[in-house]
């Protein structure tokens, strides 16, 4: 869609029409991710096109201008089998709103050899961290008032080799089985990890390495999160960089508001 003309006008009407017909406030993209150098000249031109559109359209109804934000990866730039992967942050900066920085994920499933800090806000030995990808945007161009911070409310999840070794970065065996809600190998809502603290009498541990949380129970389940002290400290970290804000994927994943509140409170 993105590298032909005529179909990015198409894309474009349709989704302001989307939005205007149902009341939203504006519109968000969330491509994951642009596979080339080409795809991500063709998302730069994807934003030009789409500021002019909603500008047009805002003038023309009277009605207020739709927002324009999108879902990025946590790192402005990355390497797919030895190539660099970089967004087009001139367009960027240029026609977004702001961009909502995917801080999470960094490990999971597809590798089950070892328990991970899927959120770190540090991480010593790597790049792969929210403080890096969140400088990554930053040094690139992209103001800070135009990125929002991202934070999960769901854990990763692994099967311990041993109860040996249950740290961060200790063996694992598998992912961690499919739960309830959550319904995914390897993932574990914020409400089902309070119930396994409780339920299980699983051991919780604060990492301050990382600023992540992480517990393992009897029967070898690990699992790596967010806590309400790693929450506090990202929102600082966050308002120490200036940013815009932050946000939470998803919100349904929280247990009675814990998180929600918690960061709330930490930003205000």
């Amino acid at each position: 869609m993105a590298s032909n003309a005529s179909h990015r006008k198409v894309f474009i009407n349709s989704s302001i029409a989307v939005a205007r017909k149902y009341g939203f406030h504006g519109l968000d993209l969330d491509w994951e991710f642009p596979q080339d150098a080409a795809e991500m000249e063709y998302l730069g031109t994807l934003f030009d096109d789409w500021r002019h559109a909603i500008d047009l359209e805002a003038t023309a109804s009277g009605r207020p201008r739709l927002l324009l934000t999108a879902a990025v990866y946590f790192a402005q730039y990355f390497f797919v089998w030895g190539k660099k992967r970089a967004y087009p942050v001139t367009s960027i900066a240029r026609n977004l709103d702001w961009v909502n920085v995917m801080c999470y994920d960094y490990h999971g499933s597809w590798d089950i050899s070892a328990t991970g800090a899927h959120a770190a806000l540090y991480d010593p030995t790597s790049n792969i961290s929210t403080s890096f990808g969140i400088g990554s945007w930053l040094h690139s161009g992209v103001p800070p008032n135009k990125v929002a911070m991202g934070m999960p409310l769901y854990g990763r999840s692994w099967i311990l080799k041993s109860l040996d070794e249950t740290e961060i970065g200790a063996p694992a065996v598998a992912a961690g089985p499919k739960q309830t809600l959550s319904n995914e190998k390897g993932v574990m809502f914020f409400s089902e990890i309070r119930e396994l603290i409780n339920q299980k009498n699983a051991t919780e541990v604060f990492d301050k390495e990382t600023v992540s949380a992480y517990s393992y129970s009897s029967d070898l389940l690990w699992v790596g999160y967010d806590n309400q002290e790693s929450v506090a400290t990202k929102v600082s970290f966050a308002k120490e960089m200036h940013l815009l804000g932050y946000f939470f994927w998803a919100i349904g994943q929280d247990n009675n508001w814990m998180l929600s509140a918690q960061a709330s409170d930490s930003w205000n």
